[in-house]
């Protein structure tokens, strides 16, 4: 018998918390089916292959992979749930977010994606809260910004949000920002910890904001024609290693943050926890953009995640 073929895809260097848990992924899924049934492939960084990590989901879809990750962002459109996780200064604490996923908040997700996508969405992975780096001066409120370029995701609505900060946006794939930013296009730039040093950021940008203002979500997806082309052993098979492969990333995400913050020299980078009042100037300033967003939501999606 033919082995089942499972090609995996991901944007991150082999040590980052995302290829560890897909690692984990293809290891019990080798443990419950056999190296005769399954043989499994991690494409650890498309980047390296000079693709874009936006060009992901495609190559699921073309078949030139079976499964990947990716950030939910790139999924707001088709299932437009996901954008409650855009808005700023929403979610409350990782615990919070976890049982949202977990509940019915990640059946609505699941569901969306399935129907309207081409995709079955088989977990949903902890991609921290996402906090600001700049290479000209320390950011202590939006003030600061103004004027600074950002580099942010492909998200109308994060625009929307660095512009309101004072920040001149440039929503690009990182496969762009990660090979300009040594250079002077990009002023900041804005990332969960564990992307901002995986990346290297932080040999760049000296001055590092813990503003928290996002939290980022990041989708494991399968080609649903092809997940339903396989015994049904091994989709149950592939669905028992998802589970655990995603217990095991939210665990390494919430240990990583502290190992980031523990590995970056004071001597070379800044690292600025805003105060009280600091971090309300930074909820004001965004509140329009909520305000003008929110109202297109479920409001019990708003509450799953507050």
């Amino acid at each position: 018998m033919t082995p089942i073929t499972l090609r995996f895809g991901g944007y991150q260097l082999p040590a980052s918390i995302h290829n560890q848990a897909a690692r984990r992924f293809g290891d019990r899924l080798a443990e419950r089916l056999g190296p005769d049934r399954v043989r499994f492939e991690l494409i650890g960084n498309v980047l390296d292959l000079g693709r874009p990590s936006g060009e992901l989901p495609q190559m699921v879809l073309r078949g030139e992979l079976e499964a990947c990750y990716i950030s939910s962002v790139r999924f707001t459109e088709p299932v437009p749930e996901f954008g409650a996780l855009e808005l700023p200064f929403i979610v409350r604490d990782r615990p919070t977010v976890h049982r949202a996923f977990d509940g019915e908040y990640g059946a609505l997700l699941a569901a969306g994606m399935q129907a309207r996508t081409g995709v079955r969405l088989l977990g949903l992975w902890d991609n921290g809260f996402r906090h600001i780096t700049n290479r000209v001066r320390p950011i202590r409120t939006p003030a600061d910004c103004r004027g600074l370029t950002i580099r942010t995701q492909m998200s109308a609505l994060h625009a929307g949000l660095f512009a309101a900060l004072g920040f001149e946006p440039i929503p690009v794939d990182v496969k762009e920002f990660v090979e300009q930013i040594a250079g002077p296009r990009f002023d900041a730039q804005e990332n969960p910890l564990t992307n901002t040093f995986n990346f290297g950021v932080h040999h760049y940008h000296r001055h590092l904001t813990l503003t928290g203002h996002l939290f980022g979500g990041t989708v494991m997806i399968v080609n649903e024609r092809v997940f339903r082309g396989w015994p049904a052993d091994v989709q149950q098979a592939v669905l028992e290693s998802a589970r655990e492969a995603t217990a095991h990333q939210r665990a390494l995400a919430a240990a990583e943050d502290d190992a980031v913050l523990a590995r970056l020299d004071p001597a070379l980078n800044e690292t600025i926890v805003p105060d009280t009042a600091e971090r309300a100037a930074f909820v004001a300033a965004a509140e329009p953009v909520v305000r003008r967003h929110r109202d297109g939501f479920d409001p019990r999606v708003l509450d799953w995640l507050a």
